[in-house]
């Protein structure tokens, strides 16, 4: 992996780049849509690249119990057997094992979970998340890490960041596929100032080629989490990618970009789209309304994905309101392409100058209070 800032904002943190992997480059900063089981619901690999999407996000866990690391292996990796020539980031696993509550059990070697599926029982620890992700071949992996919920006691985040270092290391001893894959760590320590710190030095140290900050926006309110931001952005060396794992709204992203994170990621616009919600540069919009019956109007008419230059409200919300999966097809269209398109914009910005003017624009336009 190569990593290149271009151009750093006059009066913001953010910057703009340009980061290559073995399945080709993309400017900084990045959205990248959520491919959980190898697949953006809905949508094929052409569909994402005419959207613009160059990398997108792959689940350890999900793979791992379906169909098995191991077949994909077979199959000639995680890019063959999707047919996804495209950058791919896979996660260690896990926020999803830890998510699982009761039918999780943590130790110093990993952590023992009950299947979501069949409740099977299986072990993941730092040395396994890396061994499937090799399986899978993308081309970033993160480093497996303990997920901290929000709120936490100050002596539960300690040990679970000294932990988190831990395992980093022993990540990075178990990583067969240097050459082809890069591995990231992850920054944890909830909303304690100290311990983000501590778990920054300690991270950072180890040398990684990428860093993430991990733990937020896991409920924790949206000034707590930017506050987080302001703190720990700044601990983090400045010639490496910059992550913020499972954001997505365009407000987060903004606010990300400005405090000077590079790449996010979320399910929530896929989510969204499946029950009838789309972004648009008045806001959202809930297509599935009554009052979209006999609106024939594209779902937002300053954008011109497949979905807007094609179909109406009113049509799409026929489709979404009788099962046509064909509705949430056109959805989840318009909401990465929305996100997608917003992050050419606010490249452009960077590199204009003229970012923050960007933002009171968009949030004028949106309904959305300012944070900064």
């Amino acid at each position: 992996m190569n990593f290149n800032i271009l151009k750093k904002s006059a009066n913001t943190s953010a910057r703009l780049g340009e980061l290559e992997t073995l399945h080709g480059s993309f400017a900084t900063p990045v959205f990248m849509p959520v491919g959980t089981q190898a697949t953006v619901k809905t949508m094929t690999p052409d569909e994402l690249k005419e959207i613009g999407a160059k990398i997108i996000l792959s689940n350890t866990y999900h793979l791992y119990l379906r169909p098995g690391h191991e077949i994909i292996r077979e199959a000639g990796g995680l890019h063959k057997f999707m047919n996804w020539d495209g950058s791919i980031l896979t996660d260690s696993g896990g926020f999803q094992v830890f998510s699982l509550g009761e039918l999780r059990e943590i130790n110093e070697e990993g952590v023992t979970f009950r299947s979501h599926i069949d409740g099977s029982i299986h072990f993941i620890g730092p040395e396994t998340s890396v061994e499937i992700q090799n399986a899978l071949g993308s081309d970033i992996m993160m480093a497996f890490d303990e997920c901290i919920p929000y709120p936490a006691t100050f002596e539960y985040v300690l040990s679970s960041v000294e932990r988190t270092t831990r395992w980093a290391e022993r990540c990075q001893k178990a990583h067969n596929n240097i050459d082809t894959q890069t591995l990231f760590g992850i920054v944890q320590g909830g909303v304690y100032k100290e311990l983000r710190r501590k778990s920054a030095i300690d991270i950072v140290s180890l040398g990684f080629e990428g860093y993430a900050i991990g733990g937020l926006s896991v409920g924790e309110p949206k000034k707590e989490m930017y506050d987080m931001l302001d703190f720990t952005v700044p601990l983090l060396p400045d010639d490496k990618p910059r992550y913020l794992m499972g954001v997505g709204t365009p407000e987060d992203l903004f606010e990300g970009v400005i405090r000077g994170i590079d790449m996010f990621d979320c399910v929530l616009p896929t989510r969204i789209a499946r029950h009838g919600t789309v972004f648009t540069k008045k806001g959202k919009l809930v297509v599935r309304n009554a009052a979209y019956a006999r609106d024939f109007t594209p779902l937002d008419p300053s954008c011109d994905c497949y979905a807007c230059k094609n179909f109406t409200r009113a049509y799409i919300r026929h489709l979404i309101n009788v099962g046509e999966i064909l509705g949430i097809r056109l959805t989840t269209i318009h909401n990465l392409h929305f996100l997608v398109t917003l992050m050419q914009e606010i490249q452009k910005a960077i590199e204009g100058d003229y970012l923050l003017e960007l933002k009171d624009e968009f949030y004028a336009n949106f309904g959305i209070l300012q944070y900064m």
